[in-house]
């Protein structure tokens, strides 16, 4: 074993990678990051002859080494099975000149599914090695998409609770349906009157109070996470950017060496963090395209080098991107601070203190692998419109503001490097949003009439996911204030 995990805040901390995912977040309110990125032990050429689960355990058992192969596949089998409504587990699909990775075959037709169908084994295997008897209770923050991937994951998962919060008022119908909706006796959902920024560093607050660690651990609880903070889902991400390389090798469409480039919708930079990852340890990616939509604080942070959360906070038709905290981009700062977590630290005391910090030109220059834009509402919707209408492919909402920011990227640099777009949840997800961008007089439908014709028009099978959906009772009616989150926890767990 020697790949070990510190926090971006404190270099005295190191734990290995089961210890990671177990805290999920460090004692001192720092993301865990690998001591180096390790390379690829394979080459292109074998992982391309290889199916998703294989190419998912060469990557995985770089990162994640003080687990055995027998427990990293055991996950891994787990997780990728009859739950995904393909074997190929996440498709390419060209259209309109780029190649689309599917990433929502999953039991929640969201990208979430990819990390969240292998955290809860990942986390009980890790609970195992390290002789933890506690039940772990999983606390987490969604702007949509995550709470139901991670309700799904962990529920009735033995020794396991899940608590998750999301903004009342701020996810798709859908979304919030299928979270309510939810089955399983160790499942809590709890509405905040507030947005995601708020149920996220409410979660981050009840983590680093020390005082109600005592009273868990007294109880016999304690907590992790299954946000994007937990190295548990980044790590299994970065195997579907790997799996989409070889496919375009396997199929032809690139030479092995040869660059891509990779697009992916972002608002806590998780997603486009775990393709960074990939470059670094080997993946010939040519530029990380990173797209926002007009909460677009991650452009501004990549234009000016300057993070500012001081701003209007939009309710946009792409919600799982609205956000004004990136928490995973600080995993990147310490990375271009030089692996420094003291000037990291400086600069998320700023956030924290101004709501927000200044890099360095030294560590501005150091994103030279990024390309940063944002799509606005009717960007978005006219690129849902036109890519239908050219090749009846449809989107969702998420993955058009990526398809727009690359339309734009084209436009300015004239790249044509064969290009990966992140296609993280279905077009039926954002129903409505996707329907009255193709054509606004589907506007007097109700949401499941629009579902029906959805699968009339893009001839895609209604997913499971949503059928299940359709009369299922609602089951979790809990709305609370944002200082009432710590409470909610208690009187949840009795304590």
């Amino acid at each position: 074993m020697s790949l070990f995990y510190k926090s971006t805040r404190d270099d005295s901390v190191k734990v290995t990678a089961s210890q990671a995912i177990l805290k999920g977040l460090a004692p001192d309110g720092g993301l865990f990051v690998p001591e180096s990125i390790p390379s690829f032990d394979k080459s292109l050429e074998e992982l391309s002859k290889m199916s998703y689960k294989e190419v998912a355990y060469e990557v995985m058992k770089l990162m994640l080494d003080d687990f055995t192969e027998e427990e990293l596949k055991a996950c891994i089998d787990k997780a990728y099975d009859e739950k995904f409504d393909t074997d190929v587990i996440a498709p390419l699909v060209k259209a309109d000149g780029a190649y689309y990775l599917e990433l929502f075959h999953g039991a929640t037709i969201a990208f979430k599914d990819m990390a969240l169908s292998i955290l809860p084994h990942l986390l009980i295997t890790s609970a195992k090695k390290n002789d933890v008897h506690n039940e772990i209770v999983i606390l987490t923050a969604t702007s949509g998409d995550t709470g139901k991937a991670a309700l799904a994951g962990f529920a009735d998962v033995k020794g396991t609770r899940i608590i998750v919060f999301y903004p009342k008022n701020g996810v798709s119908p859908i979304q919030e349906k299928q979270m309510v909706t939810q089955k399983g006796d160790n499942t809590y959902v709890i509405g905040i009157k507030g947005n995601f920024d708020d149920a996220q560093t409410g979660v981050k607050k009840i983590f680093g109070d020390k005082e109600l660690e005592k009273e868990m651990a007294e109880a016999g609880f304690q907590f992790s996470s299954a946000n994007s903070i937990n190295i548990g889902r980044l790590v299994p991400q970065i195997v579907y950017y790997v799996y989409a390389y070889t496919r375009l090798l396997a199929d032809g469409e690139i030479k092995a060496g040869d660059k891509i480039n990779a697009v992916v919708p972002t608002g806590n930079f998780g997603n486009i963090l775990a393709a960074f990852y990939a470059k670094n340890m080997g993946l010939p990616i040519n530029k990380l395209i990173c797209a926002s939509n007009e909460n677009k604080v991650l452009y501004d942070f990549f234009t000016t080098g300057e993070y500012d959360r001081n701003r209007e906070f939009v309710l946009t038709t792409s919600p799982s991107m609205d956000i004004l905290i990136s928490s995973n981009l600080e995993r990147l700062i310490y990375r271009i601070a030089g692996n420094s977590a003291k000037k990291n630290s400086e600069l998320m005391e700023s956030l924290k203190n101004t709501g927000k910090y200044e890099i360095t030109p030294e560590m501005k220059a150091q994103l030279s692998d990024f390309y940063g834009n944002y799509a606005t509402e009717a960007e978005d919707a006219a690129t849902i419109k036109k890519l239908y209408e050219d090749t009846g492919y449809v989107i969702d909402t998420h993955t058009a503001v990526a398809a727009t920011v690359y339309e734009k990227y084209k436009k300015e640099t004239g790249d044509d490097t064969v290009t990966v777009i992140a296609s993280t949840a279905s077009p039926y997800k954002f129903t409505r949003s996707v329907m009255d961008a193709i054509d606004s007089k589907y506007d007097s439908m109700t949401d499941f009439e629009l579902v029906d014709e959805l699968s009339k028009i893009s001839n895609v099978a209604v997913p499971q996911a949503i059928e299940d959906i359709r009369t299922a009772p609602v089951l979790h009616d809990t709305v609370c204030e944002v200082n009432e989150m710590s409470s909610s926890v208690k009187k949840i767990l009795g304590i």
